[in-house]
């Protein structure tokens, strides 16, 4: 056990700038890629829960369009990542008479199009009907949309100003969720040469010839960066809640009025 432990230490001590860099290179891709599938999955998910158009032009696109979306979303739901990332690594190889996308670019696009597509699924059906379950049901009312568009708000003005602030809170713990996931599965895209963690620890075991070692430190350093990561975000989680006492200042009979209300006194949704 002791020698077990001394491996461990020079596996840190000597190939410390490996681990490092491939933990930079993994949080990279992971954190740019879950935004920009965030902003995917944003962008589909307004267009998917728009409302119908009127004209028989705008239709005919809608379906098109929407036909688009659903083929991309079952796609990337439905394939392994592994394999998307070598389908669009040497795709546009073949498509570009031999010439290849930049290895760090890549993996960004892969992980940002595979999370834009779940992504895409949970804000489809959570948007409007206001359901993400994660741990719970969380709800807007249709009721929202509704007095928005009677006071004339277009269905942009709506989704930017009045749906979307919440959604965003509400969809947080399945964001927070990707983020972690996307931290994992970065370790796939050493089949195309992504220099990650999980590539480095390739190299550092052809080194050493420390097979088990060197693969206990890199789970180790893994789990570190999923647990941090996890912590944080529901750190940020709580925060966004705010607190569970508050006061409403002011009513239409009396303007300097003071109620405070506590937790255990809200009146419970049916």
């Amino acid at each position: 056990m002791g020698t077990f432990f001394t491996d461990v230490w020079d596996i840190l001590r000597q190939y410390h700038s490996f681990i490092l860099k491939g933990v930079g290179i993994t949080m990279l891709i992971s954190l740019v890629g879950t935004i920009a599938g965030f902003l995917i999955g944003l962008l589909t998910g307004m267009i998917r829960t728009a409302p119908k158009p009127k004209i028989l032009g705008m239709r005919i696109l809608r379906r098109v369009i929407d036909a688009i979306i659903t083929v991309y979303v079952e796609i990337f739901r439905g394939t392994p990542m592994m394999v998307q990332a070598m389908v669009i690594y040497w795709g546009y190889a073949f498509a570009s008479g031999g010439n290849t996308l930049p290895l760090i670019p890549s993996g960004i696009l892969i992980v940002s199009i595979n999370t834009g597509a779940y992504m895409a699924e949970v804000l489809n059906d959570g948007a409007f009907v206001a359901e993400i379950v994660r741990g719970g049901i969380i709800s807007i009312d249709k009721g929202q949309f509704e007095g928005a568009t009677s006071i004339g708000m277009s269905h942009s003005q709506t989704m930017l100003h009045v749906i979307l602030p919440q959604v965003v809170r509400n969809i947080l713990p399945s964001v927070s969720n990707e983020f972690v996931i996307n931290i994992k599965d970065t370790s796939v895209l050493n089949v195309i040469g992504v220099t990650e963690l999980y590539y480095f620890a390739g190299i550092i075991k052809r080194q050493n010839f420390q097979t088990f070692q060197t693969y206990f430190v890199v789970c180790v350093v893994y789990f570190i960066l999923t647990f941090s990561v996890t912590c944080l975000l529901r750190f940020i989680e709580k925060k966004l809640d705010g607190k569970e006492n508050y006061t409403i200042f002011g009513s239409q009979s009396d303007p300097n009025a003071e109620i405070h209300v506590k937790k255990e006194e809200a009146i419970p949704r049916d």
